[in-house]
């Protein structure tokens, strides 16, 4: 029975059927007759059953016959959409793409990277975790996400930076703040007397931080810590102290507009970077493989 998925059998049954005759069917496939004879004769040796009955100068299919048409007709379909399929995916039509960075990359990847690339494709699908530095790096290596921002990765070989420019860390506080009218790069020295916000250990931003202060031999004592970038930004417009991190974008909400953004004079924090970055040797999927390079060309240069 294994023969009656033999496509080139089951075209030729399906060819007498749709045009009546033996000979219809071999010049729709430009097959000599006895070739489309000797196949059917084959599918009814292989099933045991008569699939064709002689009516007039042409032929019907049997029960037997229409039922294995019906079979040819489905596995006919579902080679096309298979072909199809595979021909999508060639192309980076459709596809599934996952996607993990931290929640300060949210305003620089979906607006103005992942929405023109999801708007061209839309049988695309796409997962985004967000996370902070380590857990991003985490699932890049163990093939959890396909693609990574992140601040200031660690270095490892095993990660692959496809872009990278610089995002110096600054000190954010409200204008009305005391740090706000010195007119110098600012030093960790000069932090340490006022209350200040931080994010958690897992984060690179604050890895940063605390090789600046290694550096400076100056500690710093947030007194709040958080996993958020949305609270430590709340933090400094409430006016409670000062935050550090990198600002990528203009932030648009209005408690925002009474922030300003001062320089920090370590050049530790001043060479900090952000990367797009893949794990090396992942063999990526067309789809993903075209988001990469889409984001590697429309990330924000500023």
């Amino acid at each position: 029975m294994e023969d009656v998925l033999d496509r080139k059998r089951a075209l030729c049954l399906l060819q007498i059927i749709e045009t009546g005759t033996v000979r219809g069917a071999a010049e729709v496939l430009e097959l000599d007759p006895s070739v489309v004879s000797r196949a059917v004769a084959k599918l009814e040796q292989e099933t045991g059953l008569t699939l064709l009955e002689r009516r007039g100068r042409g032929v019907v299919a049997t029960d037997a016959g229409r039922l294995l048409a019906l079979f040819a007709r489905r596995q006919q379909d579902l080679n096309d959409t298979f072909l199809a399929e595979v021909n999508n995916l060639k192309n980076a039509r459709r596809g599934h793409v996952e996607l993990v960075f931290g929640e300060g990359f949210v305003d620089l990847v979906l607006e103005p990277v992942l929405q023109g690339f999801l708007r061209k494709h839309p049988d695309v699908s796409c997962s985004i975790q967000v996370a902070g530095t380590d857990e991003t790096v985490r699932h890049i290596l163990e093939d959890l996400a396909h693609v990574g921002f992140v601040f200031q990765p660690p270095d490892d070989v095993r990660l692959r930076s496809h872009y990278s420019r610089l995002s110096p860390i600054r000190v954010h506080v409200r204008k009305d703040h005391p740090l706000a009218r010195k007119r110098r790069a600012l030093t960790l020295a000069d932090l340490a007397p006022h209350q200040g916000a931080a994010l958690t250990e897992s984060f690179g931003v604050r890895k940063h931080i605390q090789a600046a202060e290694l550096d400076e031999h100056v500690t710093l004592k947030p007194m709040l810590v958080t996993n958020s970038f949305k609270v430590l930004w709340e933090y400094a417009a409430m006016g409670l102290g000062y935050i550090m991190t990198a600002r990528s974008v203009a932030l648009k909400e209005p408690q925002f507009r009474q922030l300003v953004s001062l320089p920090l004079a370590n050049p530790i924090l001043n060479n900090s970077r952000i990367h797009i970055i893949t794990r090396t040797g992942r063999h990526l999927s067309p789809v993903a493989d075209s988001l990469l390079r889409h984001v590697v060309k429309a990330f924000p240069l500023v």
